[in-house]
């Protein structure tokens, strides 16, 4: 009996391995990103439509790292169902957000950042460690997250071109659903990380930022 339980686990793992990998190939290879003639940038300055691109690029980035993020805790979360399956709809939410990046990249005539298979691994592996360190500081660790996520989207809205309002429209929407995921982590009881790890993400979202932005 043992033995068909020990048997059993191992399959089970051996699926989630493989769904992961599934969704990881989705989401760094999907359909292309579909580049359409778009009249509402024909007037922009060739400056203002670089910037646009660029910080769309860097919203793309993230929100492939935060499924990575989200995913890599929910896989170290199989002992706690709910709190999986917490992560995985907050995974789902993130999807959105990622397809809206593509749809209007595409409208800008942009394109996604080469790097990003990095950042889903790096994230990946270290959502599955915070998962590994219990639920609060998972829960901790999502919650700071989505914490300097907001700021970045904060920082991208006041330097987007002023004629770029439905990537304003985007970004602002975005960033009211962080919010709540942020509120939803500590309310279910993430507590604070300690300052060397807040600054140790802090400076992972830097590399991002300026990596995404120019490759």
């Amino acid at each position: 009996m043992r033995w068909f339980r020990s048997e059993s686990a191992c399959h089970a793992l051996e699926e989630r391995v493989l769904t992961e990998c599934d969704h990881a190939l989705r989401t760094l290879w999907p359909a292309a990103v579909t580049r359409v003639g778009n009249p509402e940038v024909q007037h922009w300055s060739r400056a203002s439509l670089r910037r646009s691109r660029g910080l769309l690029r860097v919203d793309h980035a993230g929100e492939v790292a935060a499924q990575a993020l989200y995913r890599g805790q929910a896989l170290a979360a199989s002992d706690d169902p709910g709190l999986a399956q917490s992560l995985l709809g907050a995974a789902e939410e993130e999807a959105r957000h990622l397809d809206w990046c593509e749809r209007r990249l595409g409208e800008l005539g942009g394109r996604t950042s080469r790097l990003n298979p990095l950042w889903y691994t790096g994230a990946f592996l270290s959502g599955l460690f915070a998962g590994c360190l219990g639920r609060a500081t998972s829960l901790g660790y999502l919650a700071e997250t989505e914490k300097q996520v907001e700021a970045h989207l904060d920082d991208h809205l006041a330097r987007l071109p002023r004629e770029d309002r439905a990537t304003r429209a985007l970004l602002e929407q975005m960033k009211a659903e962080e919010a709540g995921h942020r509120q939803k982590a500590i309310d279910e009881g993430g507590k604070p990380l300690p300052r060397a790890v807040r600054a140790l993400m802090h400076a992972a979202s830097r590399a991002l930022v300026y990596g995404s932005y120019w490759l």
